[in-house]
């Protein structure tokens, strides 16, 4: 039989790319070798291709942060790419989850893993899932949507009428929209890059300030007092979902280095919960996975609150991490779906 030529892309130019590439590295080495012949391909920090000569079977997970050896320019992408029948982009962030790399396997005609052009852009914009959500009826958190450009901030209404205005007015007009603790995060980024919680408003502004370095666009949600629950899709026309992990963080919030450098962060599969709030959970999943036309696969992330159970949707992840702790494996194990035959099925569904 012959083998299946699979490129297995991972680094990137966003925050997360020390995560992508331990995730890719993952990816390769949990690969059955006797279906697929491996193209793996590095792209480095300032968006260059490179090829990952090291031998394939000698390629395993490394440690966050590792800088890799071992690689060769890719000097004609297109040309590249042509040589194989499909690829498995596992690009955390922007250039890789936004659309982007989607749209260039689209124009090659080139089945790829994962979510589609549409699903991937909106599913990246936390402002604009917030508002699918909102048209879906999953319940969320109250929020605020604010435009940084150079110091320079406008606040957008819900009808998307806009305002320029003075950092603190502005803090002042979302300070009594909304209840403190609030979260403020960049619109577009993932693994909780440029996330800060805000207590009061001098933190807000700082916040603010801190969140416009990665992004134009930011987002400021009330806080909830609650658990943090995840589940898994997978599917394209028929969509499971997985059972529901609770993540138990050993930091204040799941940050960047609560999730992968914080050892004393957990997470417990299946969440001891009840079954009718995790059955409730599964649903919104596949019902938030469908309002933004995902396909394959994609993380979904909850609040359950404290004292009123109440489900309040978080985001989705539309290529959630696949490093030896990621949730997104962890929770399809749980129903006897192991890592080498998850990555089987999401490279058939691409198919």
């Amino acid at each position: 039989m012959s083998k299946t030529k699979l490129a297995v892309i991972f680094g990137g130019i966003s925050t997360e790319h020390d995560v992508s590439v331990v995730s890719g590295t993952s990816i390769i080495q949990n690969l059955d070798k006797e279906k697929y012949e491996i193209y793996p391909i590095f792209i480095d920090k300032d968006g260059a291709w490179y090829s990952y000569a090291k031998l394939i079977n000698e390629i395993k997970v490394v440690p966050i942060g590792t800088k890799l050896q071992e690689l060769q320019p890719i000097h004609n992408i297109v040309e590249y790419l042509k040589q194989v029948e499909v690829a498995f982009p596992v690009l955390h962030g922007l250039g890789g989850e936004d659309g982007s790399i989607q749209g260039l396997f689209k124009m090659l005609n080139l089945p790829y893993v994962g979510c589609g052009i549409l699903a991937s852009s909106v599913g990246m914009d936390k402002v604009y899932t917030k508002i699918i959500f909102e048209k879906a009826g999953i319940p969320q958190t109250k929020y605020a949507y604010v435009k940084a450009n150079n110091n320079e901030y406008t606040y957008v209404e819900k009808d998307f009428t806009e305002e320029k205005m003075e950092l603190k007015p502005l803090t002042q007009k979302i300070s009594k929209e909304l209840s403190y603790p609030m979260f403020v995060k960049p619109s577009n980024s993932g693994s909780s890059v440029g996330v800060k919680k805000a207590n009061k408003e001098q933190e807000l502004e700082e916040a603010i300030i801190n969140a416009s370095k990665y992004d134009t666009k930011i987002l400021i949600e009330q806080g909830i007092l609650g658990r943090e629950i995840e589940c898994a899709v997978l599917g394209n026309s028929e969509i499971i979902s997985s059972p529901v992990g609770e993540i138990l963080s050993a930091e204040e919030f799941y940050t960047f280095d609560g999730k992968y450098n914080n050892q004393e962060s957990k997470t417990i599969i299946p969440a001891d919960i009840d079954k009718e709030i995790s059955n409730q959970i599964r649903d919104f999943a596949i019902k938030a996975f469908k309002a933004i036309d995902g396909k394959g696969l994609s993380r979904v992330d909850f609040f359950v609150e404290r004292g009123t159970n109440q489900i309040y949707i978080n985001e989705i992840n539309t290529l959630p991490g696949f490093t030896t702790i990621s949730m997104y494996p962890k929770l399809f194990k749980q129903i006897g779906i192991h890592y080498p035959e998850l990555l089987d099925q999401l490279i058939e569904l691409a198919m």
